[in-house]
């Protein structure tokens, strides 16, 4: 096994029983009796995986966990929380900062090794996606030379997961580099004055995000946000910049990407201005038919209204139609499509 784990807990008798009984169980084990030291470990030798309480002097187990995700190197580490604190409110906090999971002391040896073991598992498996996923970027250079330059980028970065609901990122942040979505989905929207959303994508597997803003040094212009558990890589701006302008081939393909999305925008824009209630959630369910690559899939109802711009109670009504007529079938969020003809040639 000889897997490292960094445990980071204040109460030294927890501290020590955690280090026992991960030794005993064949791992190597480094410790640290507060967040600072906890955070300078981390940085200085990598750990497989860390385990920190919430509560502690100098840098609480929140502030770790914000610390460790600015640094490539440390941002994709599976993370446990140790708390004897079991509210929802302190629960979703660490979830939506990215923490991976939670046990609530006091847990016993198999709780702990169990959750362990779990976690090195599910990054194993995450990894997995890295060969298929990163295909597509290779496909983007045409020279020797550049395929090694942009492996060398992949092998440097880092994938983060990306909890349900959780932001990936905000309009207006400033783009630090290109997204490619190696599993799961995700959303981008825009708030209208009303506070109503719209859509404006809808993201899945081997896509990327934030391509107009990276390119055009610019502002996100949108709200990025996980559909479902996901996991992403980033690529940093400054070696997607030198990668660019060493080949131009690449620059050529990443254009053609960006015209692809602009022209996608522009067609999103005529369907809002001319098309009817019945051809939106027609080419709605088809975008996501399309992406998803089968006749089901599910989609929340405010989701849905967010992408084809109409309200969320005419979705329902116009959905139910839909059943009634035999085009769809609808149970809770998942929609099945059953004439994909007739949706096509939906009239306007």
């Amino acid at each position: 096994m000889n897997e490292k784990v960094l445990i980071i807990e204040d109460n030294d008798d927890i501290r020590e029983n955690v280090i026992e009984i991960l030794e005993l169980a064949g791992y190597t084990v480094s410790s640290a009796k507060n967040g600072k030291e906890g955070v300078e470990l981390a940085f200085k030798d990598v750990p497989a995986i860390i385990l920190c309480d919430i509560m502690m002097p100098e840098l609480d187990g929140y502030g770790v966990l914000y610390l460790l995700s600015k640094r490539p190197e440390t941002i994709a580490i599976p993370f446990i929380f140790l708390t004897a604190k079991a509210e929802h409110f302190d629960r979703r906090k660490g979830m939506e900062m990215g923490a991976d999971d939670y046990l609530t002391k006091p847990f016993d040896d198999m709780e702990l090794l169990g959750a362990i073991e779990s976690r090195l598992k599910k990054k194993e498996g995450q990894q997995a996606f890295y060969s298929k996923s990163l295909d597509r970027l290779d496909t983007l250079v045409a020279k020797r030379d550049g395929l090694a330059a942009l492996h060398k980028i992949i092998v440097e970065r880092k994938a983060r997961p990306f909890k349900k609901n959780q932001v990936i990122y905000y309009e207006g942040d400033k783009g630090t580099g290109l997204y490619l979505l190696l599993s799961g989905k995700v959303k981008t929207i825009k708030l209208a004055e009303d506070g109503r959303e719209l859509m404006t994508g809808i993201y899945a597997a081997d896509d990327y995000l934030g391509i107009n803003s990276t390119l055009s040094n610019e502002e996100y212009t949108d709200t990025a946000t996980a559909l479902e558990d996901c996991l992403l890589c980033l690529i940093p701006k400054e070696q997607l910049e030198q990668l660019l302008n060493l080949y131009p081939e690449v620059a050529r393909e990443f254009i053609k990407l960006l015209a692809n999305d602009i022209r996608e925008k522009e067609e999103q824009l005529l369907q809002m201005a001319y098309h009817s209630v019945r051809k939106k959630m027609a080419e709605a369910l088809l975008r996501l038919q399309r992406q998803s690559e089968m006749d089901a899939f599910k989609i929340a109802r405010e989701d849905l209204a967010a992408m084809a711009a109409i309200a969320t109670e005419t979705v329902s009504r116009t959905l139910s139609d839909f059943k009634e007529e035999g085009l769809i079938d609808k149970k809770g969020s998942t929609i099945t499509i059953l004439d994909l003809a007739r949706l096509t040639k939906m009239k306007n």
